[in-house]
């Protein structure tokens, strides 16, 4: 198996750790936190440096409410309670997806619908909070060059791309935003699979796929 280079930010495995990393996000850290030893010691050390913290705050007393509303947010269906999935092993050696990310889709193959030149997606959440999906890009068709107007994760979870900033390989983690404007490209080998989240919509440079943007919610 290819190392991992690319690994989640500090930064982002703190918003984790503290539960304030946005749902679709959470969703790609979860994953990757899943299949890289690394970030998953990262993230226990950023466990304990929260249950020191606590140990030195003083008590507080809890609402009224807090039992009825804890009550109200476990009755919540599935699509509004991935808010901070937990990281697992992944279920067998070989498996594409890793196991927060089987949870989502129920253990059901995606549901891929065609975006043209053989890529496909596979939409699991959209909504004002942003974007998560599947991508399955054949081996050298590029994605079309674009920027972003916000953050975007990206994982690999099968095969490899590479764009301007370098190669991203099964468990690599891309994080774009304002500033990286790329032209990602499938490497030779296995068709590149990767859960890609995003709070905004990409910033196309040519026309065909801004006319196609509203359709393909991308």
């Amino acid at each position: 198996m290819t190392a991992i280079t690319q690994h989640t930010p500090d930064a982002l495995l703190a918003a984790y750790a503290a539960g304030s990393l946005p749902p679709v996000f959470a969703m790609v850290v979860a994953s990757h936190i899943s299949i890289c030893g690394e970030c998953r010691a990262a993230l226990e050390s950023h466990h304990a440096m929260g249950g020191a913290v606590l140990d030195t705050c003083a008590e507080s007393k809890l609402s009224d409410g807090f039992k009825s509303n804890l009550m109200a947010q476990l009755d919540l269906p599935m699509e509004q309670a991935i808010s901070r999935p937990a990281p697992q092993p992944i279920a067998k050696p070989h498996s594409v997806y890793p196991a927060p990310l089987m949870e989502l889709l129920k253990n059901k193959p995606p549901r891929w619908r065609s975006l043209g030149l053989g890529m496909k997606q596979a939409i699991l959440s959209a909504d004002e909070g942003g974007s998560l999906r599947l991508l399955h890009i054949p081996a050298g068709q590029a994605v079309p060059d674009h920027g972003h107007n916000g953050m975007e994760l990206t994982l690999v979870l099968q095969g490899s791309f590479s764009d301007e900033t370098g190669r991203f390989a099964r468990g690599d983690l891309e994080v774009a935003d304002e500033d990286l404007e790329h032209t990602p490209v499938a490497d030779a080998g296995d068709p590149c699979i990767c859960l890609a989240a995003t709070d905004a919509p990409l910033r196309f440079n040519s026309l065909m796929p801004r006319l196609f943007q509203p359709i393909f919610r991308i």
